[in-house]
């Protein structure tokens, strides 16, 4: 990669484009990309060449790369390996601002081909030529239909919020990048521009970011990475990402030695230590996630709910089982489910019938098949609930007859109400023959459909994780020299100064009253365990310091006097 700035214009927004190795032949990637070209309606020039076809199409085609006009913005390579590295030097000599390579067999393949990469690299960097791939699948700029790419790759028809807030797509792997697209598709997400980056002899991840956070209808950026070939920068542009609202979610695979030796096999990438990665991207505001699934459903979440919602989780389930269920699953992702007190609990109390005790999560029973209404006055006080930043409905389908008893009033309230806040549509019943009007009308609304809470509750344990993560500063000075001499540290000390390094901890906070306890479980949710704070105190379970699994404040409250005693 140069050290100037790349026109990734000249790529990503082409006006003009050649295919070298246009084809007839259906299958053949030089006529599949015209295929692309044509579906989109591409307006600006396409200039053909293949040597021995003078007709392709129904279109005149160039007999070599010397034939083309000077200055075409963007060339496709759909020819074999070894004609790359010529193809490029004439693409060169032409004044052609940018290639894509897909030919495999480069750094990932030999010696060889690592050396046939790097003077492609060298000849991008003399010539300022923008180079993609090689082993690649291409891009598609979805906003300004130019597919340059051999994956057929349909033109997007959205609706107005869906054009307003797009996605992009980063990865290095092109298959990984065509089925990230067709999940969010799926989902009636738009996307502003999907880039395979390949092997990236000349332009890498950290260009196209960096290029995404200047484009106007990206919203959000999805990743698949196995490896940072500019690390720093890359959390220079997520800290940037995070200042301008844009979430980035991150997918690196490589937790196992076989992933990462996998990595060099497949993209040429030499993977480093995932640890560091993940402390290092998540300081910088990024939300990594572990599967291809989460990467969807976390961008849904960021897409139509926002990057961060604050504050707890409310549920309203139709089960007794799943509430519990529920409670489980919460405490194993550290998902906030505040208590419902107060004033938020008087509302619902007057809300649903006297069998339906007030909880979080809350269990309305099959009561809302004779009460539609249900739906909404539930909602009304968790709406107003300033410590409640989500709701998910957890509701069971069952069949067309069920779905339409209970799809129908959600809808309804959910447009009276109009929440500012994210309301989330869980089905428990995965696979429910749910007819697909009732999606598409909760999803225009800004509610995210999903046919399991399991991954509701997973990617808004992803997203509220990291809105809640700490990222002070690090200090100028060094850590030894804000060290005492000699002695123990008291826990909470050493966790303020650990922190702002990036050292992750669970959340928590340091009370000196019982009130501020309550305040600090509170904010941080229940069950919480409490700890005996002194500098003498090192082993403080041995001391019987230590109380755990606190379930709310009369437990808070007993386990402080406990302890102060």
């Amino acid at each position: 990669m140069t050290g100037t700035p790349l026109d990734l214009d000249r790529l990503l927004r082409a006006r003009s484009v050649a295919i070298v190795g246009a084809s007839e032949k259906p299958g053949a990637l030089g006529n599949a990309v015209l295929r692309n070209l044509e579906r989109h309606g591409y307006a600006g020039a396409i200039h053909l060449i293949n040597p021995k076809r003078p007709v392709i199409a129904g279109r005149q085609a160039l007999g070599g790369i010397d034939e083309l006009p000077v200055g075409v913005d963007a060339a496709v390579l759909a020819i074999p390996g070894p004609a790359v590295l010529d193809a490029v030097r004439a693409l060169a000599a032409r004044g052609v601002g940018a290639a894509v390579i897909f030919s495999a067999g480069f750094a990932e393949g030999s010696e060889e081909g690592l050396a046939a990469q790097a003077e492609v690299a060298r000849i991008a960097a003399e010539h300022g030529v923008v180079v993609e791939g090689p082993n690649c699948l291409g891009m598609t700029n979805y906003v300004e239909g130019i597919p340059l790419t051999f994956v057929e790759t349909p033109p997007l028809m959205l609706d107005a919020p869906a054009a307003d807030r797009r996605i992009g797509i980063v990865s290095q792997s092109g298959a990984m990048a065509v089925v990230l697209g067709t999940t969010l598709i799926a989902k009636g997400l738009g996307l502003s521009i999907s880039v395979s980056t390949g092997n990236e002899a000349a332009s890498g991840v950290e260009d196209y970011v960096e290029y995404l956070l200047a484009e106007p209808h990206t919203a959000a950026i999805g990743m698949i990475v196995e490896q940072f070939r500019s690390p720093r920068r890359f959390l220079a542009l997520a800290e940037r990402a995070r200042a301008a609202g844009k979430t980035i979610v991150l997918l690196h695979p490589g937790t196992s030695s076989a992933a990462r030796e996998s990595a060099a096999t497949h993209t040429g990438a030499m993977a480093g230590d995932w640890q560091v990665m993940r402390t290092l991207v998540e300081r910088a505001g990024v939300v990594l996630v572990d599967s291809l699934e989460e990467l969807g459903d976390v961008l849904d979440l960021a897409i139509r709910c926002g990057a961060g919602p604050g504050g707890g989780t409310a549920v309203l389930t139709e089960s007794g089982a799943f509430k519990a269920l529920t409670l489980d699953l919460a405490e194993r992702l550290g998902l906030a489910l505040p208590e419902l007190a107060g004033d938020t609990a008087v509302a619902l109390r007057a809300a649903v019938p006297d069998f339906i005790p007030v909880s979080n999560p809350m269990d309305l029973t099959a009561q809302s098949l004779v009460d539609p209404d249900l739906y909404r006055r539930t909602l009304v006080p968790l709406l107003a609930d300033a410590g409640i930043g989500s709701i998910v409905l957890g509701i069971i389908q069952t069949d067309e007859h069920t779905c339409r008893l209970k799809f129908g009033p959600i809808i309804a309230a959910i447009r009276a109400l109009r929440p500012e806040k994210p309301v989330i549509f869980a089905g428990l019943d995965d696979g429910a023959p749910v007819p697909a009007g009732y999606i598409a009308d909760l999803r225009a609304l800004g509610v995210p459909y999903f046919p399991s809470p399991d991954r509701v509750f997973r990617a808004l344990a992803r997203l509220t994780h990291a809105a809640a993560r700490d990222r002070a500063v690090a200090p100028d000075v060094p850590i030894a020299a804000m060290l005492p001499h000699g002695g123990v540290i008291a826990e909470y000390r050493s966790k303020a100064l650990l922190a702002p390094l990036g050292v992750p901890f669970p959340a928590g906070g340091f009370a000196t009253t019982p009130d501020e306890a309550l305040t600090v479980a509170a904010r941080i949710g229940y069950p919480v365990a409490l700890k005996a704070q002194a500098q003498a105190l090192s082993h403080k379970s041995d001391a019987g310091g230590v109380v755990l699994n606190l379930a709310d404040a009369t437990e808070l409250a007993a386990g402080w006097a406990r302890l102060h005693a």
